[in-house]
């Protein structure tokens, strides 16, 4: 149900321990990135005031030997005098300039660090939230092939796959209307015969389904094989022309004779799922935060776009993952953005379908 849809998408705001945990780390490394540099910015202006003072302490000694050269024998005491000014001033100066390269170094390497712990800190949050929208998807649609595979059992269903007469249409037409008054993330329910063709569909009154055949899509295709009624077959999130070119996601189960498991197979039972706007509440829903500038997306096993937080390059968009056997990771691309990915990693008896949740961050 929606309600379902909207308790999911809900849990997305319950998961800050690792997320806000994470800003936290963010937030420490950055106040730790910025006190380092103002460390090295002190200790760099300390040291060429230290270096500006020993080269006036070096002016005075020579001005000094020079009057004490003028003073002939009466200065040469004096002379002693500022030549050893003159080698302190020579070896505070040299101290100087080893003390500024060594803090320079270590504060340069300090950084460095530091932007690294930032970068993979910010990449394995971003790998948490992409399991978070895979993880929502998968347990939403495990619901669907709960669904599908329930319906197909009801008396009206099985009757009307039997035995497609006029009132028994008319019956499993308005039993799927009810259904579908109840569960608002369907588009429709069509009922098939084993040839392909529509027999009963539960928004009638919206969309003329009834003798259109669909005996070569790829769902119809995979659902006239299945072996029992406990199986389901499921098709690509595509344009549904039928349906008003809607997006969806297609669930199928066999309708089998007196409703068993088992029974002889009389037709197929397809539910519509209302794919984009669903999609959209759980991409837009991740909480990435207004500072990665980043992008949501759901791709599936061919790594095609099925859904994006900014609903760009839907169904065209390919996005490349450099996986090297990974189910999980992040990386950068060749902008400098940070990406990161998560493939699916089912729930109860549903095994997903290859499909990965991706970020897409800014250029960090």
């Amino acid at each position: 149900m929606s309600v379902a849809l909207r308790s999911q998408t809900a849990t997305i705001a319950k998961q800050p321990a690792n997320a806000a945990g994470a800003e936290d780390e963010a937030d420490v490394s950055a106040l730790i990135a910025r006190l380092t540099a103002e460390v090295n910015q002190v200790a760099c202006e300390k040291t060429k005031s230290i270096q500006k003072i020993t080269n006036q302490m070096k002016m005075l000694a020579l001005n000094a030997l020079i009057e004490s050269s003028r003073a002939g024998a009466q200065g040469a005491g004096f002379a002693v005098v500022a030549q050893e000014v003159r080698n302190v001033g020579q070896q505070v100066e040299t101290i100087a300039r080893e003390l500024e390269s060594q803090l320079t170094n270590r504060t340069g390497n300090l950084m460095n660090s530091i932007a690294q712990m930032a970068d993979r800190s910010r990449g394995e949050r971003m790998v948490d939230l992409s399991l978070n929208a895979i993880e929502l998807i998968d347990r939403n649609l495990y619901e669907r092939t709960c669904d599908v595979r329930w319906w197909a059992t009801d008396s009206a269903v099985v009757d009307c796959a039997a035995a497609p007469e006029a009132a028994a249409v008319a019956h499993a037409s308005e039993r799927m209307a009810v259904i579908l008054g109840a569960y608002t993330v369907y588009l429709d329910l069509w009922l098939c015969d084993l040839d392909g063709n529509v027999r009963a569909n539960g928004r009638a009154d919206r969309f003329g389904v009834v003798s259109q055949n669909v005996s070569h899509t790829k769902w119809f295709r995979a659902a006239r094989n299945l072996r029992s009624g406990d199986d389901y077959a499921v098709g690509d999130v595509e344009c549904q022309p039928l349906l008003g070119n809607a997006q969806v996601v297609t669930y199928c189960a066999s309708v089998r004779a007196g409703g068993k498991a088992n029974g002889k197979p009389t037709g197929v039972l397809a539910v519509h799922f209302d794919w984009e706007p669903q999609a959209r509440a759980i991409v837009q829903g991740v909480r990435v935060g207004a500072a990665d500038k980043a992008r949501v997306l759901l791709v599936d096993s061919n790594f095609r776009v099925i859904a994006a937080s900014d609903g760009q390059g839907l169904l065209t968009e390919r996005v490349s993952l450099p996986l090297e056997g990974r189910r999980s990771g992040f990386h950068q691309d060749r902008s400098g953005a940070l990406v990161a990915f998560h493939a699916t990693p089912g729930y109860e008896t549903y095994k997903g379908l290859g499909w990965f949740g991706v970020i897409q961050g800014g250029v960090g």
